[in-house]
């Protein structure tokens, strides 16, 4: 046996979407009903476990077995399922090393992460049954206690015998689905190092991270006491029934002579700048109701383990388009920042339920229980984390590529990129909290908003007006920062031209350490690191502006599969992202490697989980800091400090 691919369907009480697969198996009431599989790409068998069937010795021994590759799509679930299903305790879990997730290979080659999507867009013979859903809901959730069921919870095989054989038909289509995919990608198959970050990424999920529960259950009951006194506040001034009404509330705001279009961030924030009285404290009262941030307490209850970990929180390869790690469940990729001076005095106050401490001494309640959430994940007893990140990690990177020597140069003395930036563009010397020191924020917005192409409207998006920059003020930053910087202006438009040459002639292309390719109906783009970026189906076609551009199938902003337009700046988007992934991967390797717990990542930045008077930010950071062999020239820094509980310093 060399192979065997897996497909499993399951029972538990908690809501998977919730809770996520980790805390899913850890339900009492959690059962593997079905067990799909076939070995060397052979025959699909149904194991009906759930009406009495065993599993065959030689499988249970291969889920064990290192030198037998398991596959699975979406193979976490599977693997952790049947971790469970074999007596494994709470935190421990069949080894990563040699499961491979057809799902990850689909992503590769800028797929879905669907099972049902991929086989849409493949035209497979075999696609997933579209009944499956139904039968999910009947066979794998609790159902309402009523008198037309018997008042029975759960479905058993019993219950509907046609029903459940309609389950094993499904269970052993997505089997053959999955080897149909496998098969299909077999063109393409995935780096053996990508591979080894896979596995690294398992190992990240399957440890873990700590949560201070109890500052989590006193945090949600602050923020239902405060919600409550601000729903009767509004009440009060408003006279309406419901306050988070939007229509209600807009019709009382009208009322009061305001012209409003909607209850958006932005429009609340622009009613604010002119509102005084009851109308000033009616739309204050609405952004505090309206925090969504607080959500993520209720989040982190419900994934939360056993032992206190939560698990499951980063999603390999979850942006296709680049290969970029992204969040799930709690959503650590998207956490608020902190600014509170006492983040330790914060948090006493809230595990205390101390309310009115908080507001004299804090703060707005949820405002600060916001700001708090990061200090929600906490190191085990006899530890700490040491938190460290990559200094301007785009900035170097597109640097390096575009080989735009000033900004090289910046990086190499150590000098603030922001300065340089505003230094270059105004041809003055400009130093931070000193000489033009006013004009760093022009700087550091424009680096922000521009190094994709991005114009004035990026310049808007990125906040310009509200930071201060007058609308005649925008052009002009525009070209200022593509006047200072012309070796990347032109490494935009070399990408854009690499593209659109590969796409219609179908030749490679190679130009700045890239090569541009086009495969079996895919646009490749290689990158130093050896890993390829993928565009399906790409042809060329007219933009809105009557120019040429290329265009691919690809999840589009509502992730739906749609056809994108693209241009050279976006590429390089890509591109620049991409590779800043492929180091924040090569540095986990390392630090894996010198036998450090990752605990989490975000973004560009690693929490490590170190027993106290181990190892140091310096050594941790110099590890993060090596350059990779295939980005000869790239200048690298990352700094980090040391926290008792997470935090952005």
């Amino acid at each position: 046996m060399k192979t065997i691919s897996i497909d499993i369907e399951t029972f538990s009480d908690a809501d998977l979407t919730k809770a996520g697969v980790y805390r899913y198996a850890e339900s009492p009431d959690f059962d593997i009903l079905l067990f799909g599989y076939a070995v060397d790409g052979g025959e699909v068998r149904v194991i009906d476990i759930a009406s009495g069937e065993k599993i065959p010795s030689e499988i249970i021994s291969a889920l064990t077995d290192k030198t037998v590759k398991k596959y699975a799509f979406n193979a976490q679930f599977e693997r952790v399922c049947l971790s469970r299903f074999l007596g494994y305790p709470t935190g421990e879990y069949l080894k990563p090393e040699s499961w491979y997730c057809t799902m990850v290979w689909a992503a590769t080659l800028g797929l879905p992460l669907s099972l049902e999507k991929v086989g849409e867009v493949l035209g497979l013979e075999k696609q997933k049954l579209t009944v499956g859903k139904e039968l999910i809901r009947f066979f794998c959730k609790p159902c309402e206690l009523n008198l037309v069921n018997g008042g029975r919870t759960r479905n058993y095989p019993s219950y509907n015998r046609e029903r459940w054989e309609q389950f094993k038909a499904y269970n052993k289509r997505d089997v053959e689905t999955e080897m149909e995919i496998q098969k299909r990608l077999s063109a393409f198959p995935v780096l053996e190092s990508e591979w080894d970050n896979y596995h690294i990424d398992q190992r990240i999920n399957d440890l873990g991270i700590a949560l201070d529960t109890d500052f989590v259950e006193h945090a949600i009951k602050c923020d239902e006491v405060n919600t409550g006194i601000s729903q009767e506040k509004a009440k009060t001034l408003t006279g309406i029934d419901n306050p988070n009404s939007p229509a209600q509330l807009k019709a009382w705001l009208v009322e009061q002579g305001q012209s409003v279009d909607s209850l958006s961030k932005a429009e609340v924030n622009r009613l604010l700048q002119d509102a005084t009285g009851n109308i000033e404290e009616i739309l204050k009262l609405r952004q505090e109701l309206a925090k969504s941030s607080v959500k993520k307490y209720i989040a982190m209850k419900n994934v939360v383990g056993a032992d206190g970990r939560a698990r499951g929180l980063i999603q390999f390869y979850g942006a296709n388009r680049t290969g970029r790690y992204s969040g799930r469940l709690i959503q650590v990729q998207n956490l608020p920042q902190n600014h509170l001076k006492d983040l330790g005095g914060a948090r006493s106050c809230v595990k205390s339920d101390d309310y009115n401490g908080i507001e004299s001494k804090h703060g707005n309640i949820a405002t600060v229980l916001s700001e708090l959430i990061r200090t929600a994940f906490v190191p085990k007893a006899g530890h700490r984390f040491i938190v460290s990140d990559f200094s301007a990690i785009e900035a170097r990177v597109i640097a390096w590529y575009a080989k735009e020597q000033w900004r090289l140069d910046v990086f190499e003395k150590g000098g603030d990129i922001y300065c340089a930036s505003a230094s270059q563009m105004f041809k003055v010397p400009v130093e931070k909290n000193g000489v033009n020191g006013h004009l760093r924020q022009k700087g550091k917005i424009a680096e922000l908003a521009l190094g994709y192409g991005g114009s004035v409207g990026a310049l808007k998006a990125m906040g310009a007006i509200a930071l201060g920059l007058k609308e005649d003020e925008l052009k002009p930053l525009v070209t200022a920062w593509r006047n200072s910087n012309p070796f990347i202006t032109k490494f935009w438009w070399a990408v854009d031209g690499a593209v659109k040459y590969v796409v219609s002639s179908r030749k490679p292309y190679s130009a700045y350490g890239l090569t541009f390719s086009y495969e079996k109906g895919i646009l490749f783009i290689e990158l130093p690191s050896g890993r390829r970026l993928a565009y399906v189906k790409p042809r060329m076609g007219v933009n809105n502006f009557g120019s040429d551009c290329v265009t691919y199938e690809g999840l589009g902003g509502a992730k739906k599969w749609e056809r994108i337009e693209s241009y050279g700046p976006k590429f390089v988007e890509n591109i620049v992202q991409a590779t800043a992934r492929d180091i924040l991967a090569e540095a986990m390797r390392r630090l894996s490697a010198a036998g450090y717990r990752i605990t989490m990542h975000v973004h560009d930045e690693v929490v490590l989980e170190v027993p106290i008077g181990f190892s140091s930010v310096e050594e941790v950071s110099e590890i993060m800091g090596v350059t990779p062999l295939w980005a000869e020239g790239l200048k690298l820094r990352a700094d980090g400090y040391e926290c008792d509980f997470y935090k952005k310093e």
